[in-house]
């Protein structure tokens, strides 16, 4: 189980799924990664790209320990949701909230959840089911949601997102546990969010700064880290891909130039590196 130190604050990686997406010319993940241009590209190989060429992506969550402070950024899809493409009928069954207990933690010493934002892949484990009901998984959580990401969503027309809202935010609504907070809210001295809209549009990223030390998880203003090399490469799902590749040129800049370390939320094992400057790009070095 990777883990990170920043300062004070201890950032442990739980992994739900990790899975490799080989390129087809009708995908709808980062359509210019082809193998082509990513062999351009050799400091992908071999732990972000494997020998056949396909980007490799994993689904996690993230366990911060801070000063007074226990949160889980992102919550990955979650067990017993039938989602498209994602899971079978019966949803996923994985070993999720024991791998969180191999890493002293359990659901009552959860303090806070932050989503960076409210896709399927990034709220699942707020709930889970018991005796037919969804119930908050992290019962004495304060559950911060987005006010901006979640008045968008709720207008959306979308069944499948609805859904999503329904089985994974509304309960816990329903329970009283959730905050509505800004793009920029303060969660302790260490732990703050930043905006990093584009993907979507009030989607934040989780700034982390302890004795000197600094460090982000992304969320999904990155997906993988090609597109350090290619800020323009958006999936069909951001929701202003212009927006989004002005971000990520924006973030890679400033985490470059700052050093700060970078956890990505769907990198695969190292999962965590420096973004370089390479021309007039960018390059990730785990």
């Amino acid at each position: 189980m990777l883990s990170w130190q920043i300062g004070a604050v201890k950032v442990t990686r739980v992994v739900e799924m990790e899975m490799p997406m080989a390129y087809h010319p009708d995908t709808v993940f980062l359509k210019e990664a082809t193998p082509a241009e990513l062999r351009k590209l050799p400091w992908l190989y071999p732990h972000f790209v494997n020998e056949q060429d396909e980007l490799l992506l994993s689904i996690h969550a993230l366990l911060v320990e801070a000063p007074g402070l226990r949160l889980v950024v992102d919550t990955c899809v979650g067990n017993d949701k039938p989602r498209a493409g994602m899971t079978g009928p019966n949803g996923l069954q994985t070993r999720f909230l024991e791998a969180m207990a191999e890493a002293g933690w359990t659901r009552d010493s959860v303090d806070a959840v932050v989503c960076t934002h409210l896709h399927v892949d990034h709220v699942g484990w707020n709930t889970m089911l018991v005796d037919g009901q969804w119930i908050p998984t992290f019962p004495k959580a304060r559950y911060l949601i987005g006010d901006t990401e979640f008045a968008h969503w709720t207008a959306e027309g979308d069944a499948e997102q609805q859904q999503i809202l329904s089985d994974s935010v509304q309960p816990i609504l329903d329970a009283g546990l959730a905050d509505m907070v800004g793009l920029d809210h303060v969660l302790s001295p260490e732990i703050r969010l930043t905006p990093t809209t584009g993907h979507t549009p009030g989607h934040v990223s989780v700034v982390i700064e302890s004795q000197g030390e600094r460090a982000v998880i992304t969320g999904d203003m990155s997906h993988h880290p090609c597109q350090m090399a290619h800020p323009t490469w958006s999936p069909s799902f951001d929701s202003d891909p212009k927006a989004a590749a002005a971000t990520r040129a924006r973030m890679f800049a400033e985490w470059a130039d700052d050093e700060i370390l970078v956890i990505g939320t769907h990198y695969a094992s190292p999962t965590a590196g420096r973004v370089r400057r390479d021309g007039a790009a960018f390059r990730f070095e785990a």
